[in-house]
């Protein structure tokens, strides 16, 4: 059987920037063919006008579907799963899938739909990502512009759960594996760190959460995060609302070429075989909590095991398998670490080498 395509799944209010942060992620998508399914609201087609003859070699007309019936989470059967059958029934199969939620969507609702029988084998839940408006947020308000999200609501007559903003705030973060604190640019140092802090602290054990400008982050960062979320509802505890909806979303920044990569840091650890496989799995789970690492990934060579150990981590999670022999490779561990810039090097070396 074919490996599932995973998908991505991004939410977050209006104006938060998830538009941006998805156009710059086709802009830096390193080859992977990338397909969109918008959940745009109304007659407006905004984020598909945007995204659609934009110029981007990996983003075709054809590679963008805009769900337009209402919030996307009150239209799974209707529109939804038709949509993914479609696109997994092509010939030219995307790599991946980028599913952009209206801004009023509840996310575990289309996280579960990836359960439905039609898609359940052929597709997987890589990640949720909720985009914040870090400079809204951290006024203590929820988005930038209130009125323009009641007027959304107010329209979208397919709208069938009538949640007050903060549970559905409550709920983008519950459901999240990665938050994007986004606008970044507009605080301070020190209030985006302790933004950043208290969204942490209010998330999942393991839920990882980064700092950006315009929505730039390293495709790396974004894609590959392996989480299986539609297998792992009840960790994202759902906070109990009256079924009615909240809007869609579109960045009222300009989509500049502003990449912040150079918030981000990555450097490569080697050193010798190690004995025991499963201790070594757990320091590395260590390391990462110390550190706050976002991605780790590479081959550990193992004592007495002709074949490479191939190690990938998202946050602590950490997940191993041998893969093949090492033939003519050296027989020594490298490891690729991924995270914001100011990691402590010396010291992640020091203890992935313990």
């Amino acid at each position: 059987m074919p490996a599932k395509i995973p998908a991505t799944v991004v939410t977050g209010f209006l104006g938060a920037g998830k538009t941006t942060l998805i156009r710059h992620l086709l802009e830096n998508a390193q080859g992977k063919r990338i397909a969109l399914v918008i959940n745009e609201f109304g007659d407006l087609g905004v984020d598909g006008g945007i995204l659609k003859g934009c110029g981007i070699e990996n983003c075709r007309d054809e590679d963008v579907v805009e769900l337009s019936n209402g919030c996307i989470c009150c239209t799974v059967a209707d529109d939804f799963i038709p949509t993914m059958e479609k696109l997994l029934d092509r010939e030219d199969r995307p790599d991946h899938i980028v599913i952009e939620t209206s801004g009023l969507a509840l996310p575990q609702p289309l996280i579960r739909a990836f359960n439905w029988p039609g898609i359940s084998t052929r597709v997987t839940v890589d990640g949720v990502v909720t985009v914040v408006d870090g400079k809204a947020v951290a006024e203590g308000r929820f988005a930038h512009d209130i009125a323009a999200i009641d007027a959304q609501r107010a329209a979208d007559d397919g709208l069938d759960h009538e949640t007050p903003l903060s549970e559905l705030f409550e709920d983008q973060i519950a459901a999240a594996d990665m938050i994007v604190v986004n606008k970044t640019d507009l605080l301070g140092a020190e209030e985006a760190e302790a933004l950043a802090a208290k969204l942490k602290s209010e998330a999942r054990d393991g839920v990882q959460v980064v700092r950006a400008a315009m929505g730039a982050l390293p495709v790396e960062v974004l894609l590959g995060q392996g989480a299986a979320a539609e297998a792992d509802m009840e960790a994202r505890h759902e906070v109990h609302h009256h079924h009615d909806h909240d809007d869609e979303d579109d960045d009222h920044h300009d989509a500049a070429h502003h990449h912040g990569h150079d918030e981000f840091e990555s450097f490569v650890v080697t050193r010798s075989e190690v004995t025991d496989p499963k201790a070594f799995a757990a320091q590395v789970s260590e390391v990462i909590r110390a550190h706050d690492i976002l991605r780790l990934k590479g081959f550990v060579a193992v004592a007495g095991k002709p074949m490479r150990l191939t190690l990938q981590a998202v946050g602590p999670r950490v997940d191993t398998h041998f893969d093949r022999p090492f033939g003519t490779e050296p027989r020594e561990t490298r490891l690729v670490v991924i995270g914001e810039a100011g990691l402590d090097r010396a010291a992640i070396e020091a203890a992935l080498a313990a």
